[in-house]
């Protein structure tokens, strides 16, 4: 019992909090303080179009525990990054902790609490979206009961990487359900000579923001001088428009909405990001249907790798059947 317990309080994980203590990630150039400097060198990968080869996870077979953790933590992963606190307390163990080792300067630093302190912070701080894909996961599950997991990640704000975060998950069975008592990681700072633009990560970080049910997330990855149209309708200018049109589109789908991210290619006349939508019909005047349906935009990005301009399209009869009559009718 004694080595478990010095296990349990030597695991570590990441996601973003506050820099005013209460944000593991918090530093000048993370993704909660802002957006990202004008100063990076963006331009270098705007017309790279493939996986970036530090991002790929290692491929491998898992047992069904093994299996269950590992998307466990994945959708954790995904609702931090979209600051979804809620989801994030319900994925928790009662009394679940947090502990924290940032190498800033030259110094590390340390930083315990509890998860429900995390939680009570994060309503009152103002949170801008995250990405973090693992490169790698160790899984250790014993007894079924108990899980040890290490993934080794990089935290991206809007496609540019920031932070490499070596985060240790413990979870517990709970009825049936992976649920977390630990996490903690380590981190420190990508040099600044290794922060290059990912379009695709871009493109990933995207797609988390629409699942997020925060319209301003999705509107942080327009450059200032932005529009979106979808289907020729009147253009959204401005990033408070587009918020607005994200905004119909989530109160649609307020439980269970999903976008993924299909491809991203590069044509002539822009960079095509294809998206596939999936949800159930719950919002005002609903059906209770079920959608998938799928699209993409057309975007012309800015010397960061913002969007300027987007022009989307999908085929609105069968989004309309579908919300009506739901998926295979």
């Amino acid at each position: 019992m004694k080595i478990i317990i010095q296990i349990l309080f030597l695991l570590f994980v990441g996601f973003a909090m506050n820099a005013q203590g209460a944000d593991p990630h918090g530093s000048a150039e993370s993704a909660i303080t802002g957006m990202v400097s004008t100063e990076i060198k963006n331009h270098k990968n705007l017309d790279k179009m493939g996986s970036q080869k530090h991002l790929t996870t290692s491929e491998k077979v898992y047992a069904k525990d093994e299996a269950d953790v590992k998307a466990t933590i994945e959708q954790f992963l995904i609702v931090a990054g979209n600051y979804q606190l809620d989801k994030m307390e319900k994925m928790m163990a009662d009394n679940a902790n947090l502990a924290t080792k940032r190498l800033r300067d030259g110094k590390w630093t340390t930083e315990t609490m509890l998860m429900r302190d995390y939680f009570e912070a994060g309503k009152i701080r103002t949170n801008r979206p995250y990405f973090e894909p693992v490169k790698e996961y160790t899984i250790h599950v014993s007894e079924g009961q108990l899980a040890f997991v290490k993934a080794d990640a990089v935290l991206h704000a809007f496609g540019v990487p920031l932070l490499h975060n070596i985060d240790y998950f413990t979870l517990l069975k709970e009825n049936g359900a992976w649920k977390f008592i630990n996490i903690s990681f380590t981190s420190t700072r990508i040099p600044e000579t290794e922060r290059i633009y990912d379009p695709i990560v871009f493109a990933k970080s995207y797609a988390q923001a629409w699942c997020s049910q925060n319209p301003d997330f999705v509107a942080l990855f327009y450059a200032e001088n932005c529009s979106l149209n979808i289907n020729n309708s009147t253009p959204s200018v401005g990033r408070t428009a587009i918020a607005k049109s994200a905004k119909a589109f989530m109160e649609n789908f307020p439980d269970d909405m999903v976008v993924a991210f299909d491809k991203l290619v590069k044509t002539p006349m822009g960079t095509e990001f294809h998206w596939t939508l999936t949800g159930t019909n719950t919002g005002p005047n609903s059906t209770g249907k079920k959608v998938n349906i799928s699209g993409f935009e057309l975007w012309q990005l800015d010397e960061n790798g913002l969007i300027k301009e987007s022009k989307g399209s999908f085929d609105t009869e069968e989004y309309s059947r579908q919300s009506k009559y739901g998926v295979g009718y």
